[in-house]
């Protein structure tokens, strides 16, 4: 049905990759790009032989002419940006200059500053309205199917959402003392940021990982979990009609985090430039270099996921409280597409969205988040691409 250039080449694109060729009626022709073109050769000689037709690309994400000069010699009808979130307002402004529709599964944050919300993307609103093409924000896991089950019981299950509790539990053992199951500089930048939730109309800020909880989750048991910032309760904020607060706790391991806690008090977290032998380094950038590619995780992962949405409102009336949720197993996404469950349920969506929007399932100029598009068509989607999800009425509430 048309071409997508999907820019990017890590753990979530090549899952993304891997079920859009699955979908080929749909993904007829991909072009794989990232400043690495030896990674993209190689995923396109393991999936090479398929209907879907696979092509590889050099380019710099960093640089809006090289992207604009890759568009408008592909021609693509859409473009998957898989990269680094520091490269979504240069990949925005090439989809501008060229007219096309532009995916994301995470929000821009600046490389020097370990803060990221969505201002800067929703500056752009007006300019591809006036364009007459779309950018899908925020089709990952959290967020994005997060938000659409959000749309989904704002639609279906509540006249008004109150209380919206996000929870994450990754409950897959690696092995390794210390390894993050996402690109390690994202991840440690989120989880050592100040926390912060969304309570009657403001922000409420907490030091990191100050505010812990108990869960017991659905097949993995009672873990620990640890609120923080994270961008779609800046979005559902603003979307979820009646919200009055939203919060995201995400579960960790004790010997993640008192390795966390060593690496922090060393300095070796840190995004600020020192000085060694003569030139700069980051910090955290060199401790990325040193740490497992997560992409190596998959076949040494087993355990599950179980990421959902606690829902507490009104409904005729009456006070209700609902939970949608998924649970996904390491070494079944290993053994389906040879990536661990993170990059999984993160790339899945990834591809569910480009397939909204290359369908036409989904319209609209301007720049959208996931929940403001009709969750229905998503929803079904996750049950057929290997998403599927659950719902619990009155489940156990966070306190």
């Amino acid at each position: 049905m048309g071409k997508a250039l999907i820019i990017g080449c890590g753990g979530v694109a090549s899952v993304a990759i891997h079920k859009c060729c699955q979908n080929s009626d749909v993904f007829e022709d991909i072009l794989i790009a990232s400043r690495t073109k030896s990674k993209c050769d190689a995923l396109k000689a393991k999936l090479d032989g398929g209907k879907t037709k696979i092509s590889t690309a050099q380019v710099d994400a960093d640089n809006v002419d090289e992207l604009i000069a890759l568009i408008n010699d592909y021609k693509p009808d859409l473009v998957l940006n898989l990269a680094l979130p520091y490269q979504d307002l240069t990949i925005m402004d090439a989809c501008l200059a060229t007219k096309t529709d532009y995916i994301d599964t995470a929000n821009y944050e600046p490389l020097d500053t370990a803060k990221f919300e969505y201002k800067w993307q929703w500056d752009y609103h007006d300019r591809f309205k006036a364009a007459g093409i779309t950018a899908l924000l925020g089709s990952g896991f959290d967020p994005g199917v997060t938000g659409v089950f959000s749309a989904y019981a704002q639609k279906h299950l509540f006249d008004e959402i109150h209380e919206i509790d996000i929870l994450d539990a990754n409950a897959g053992d690696h092995g390794y003392p210390f390894a993050t199951n996402f690109n390690p500089e994202i991840n440690i930048r989120e989880v050592t940021a100040k926390g912060s939730y969304w309570e009657n109309g403001k922000w409420i800020e907490t030091e990191p990982m100050e505010i812990k909880r108990e869960y017991n989750f659905p097949e993995i048991g009672k873990k620990d979990m640890y609120l923080l910032h994270h961008e779609e309760i800046e979005s559902l904020a603003k979307n979820i009609r009646g919200v009055k607060r939203i919060r995201f706790f995400m579960t960790f391991g004790q010997s993640y985090l008192t390795h966390l806690k060593c690496l922090e008090n060393v300095g070796m977290t840190s995004i600020k430039p020192i000085m060694f032998e003569g030139r700069p380094i980051v910090p955290l950038q060199f401790l990325k270099a040193v740490l497992p590619d997560p992409s190596t995780l998959g076949p040494r992962t087993h355990g599950k996921t179980n990421i959902g949405c606690i829902f507490k409102g009104i409904k005729d009336g009456k006070t209700r409280t609902h939970y949608i949720y998924n649970i996904c197993d390491h070494q079944d996404s290993y053994r389906e597409v040879g990536s661990q469950a993170i990059s999984y349920t993160t790339g899945v969506p990834a591809m569910i969205g480009a397939m909204m929007l290359m369908t036409g399932t989904w319209k609209g100029a301007g720049v959208f988040n996931i929940e403001e598009f009709d969750p229905d068509p998503f929803m079904d989607a996750l049950n057929k691409w290997g998403l599927p999800w659950q719902q619990e009425e009155n489940p156990e509430l966070v306190e």
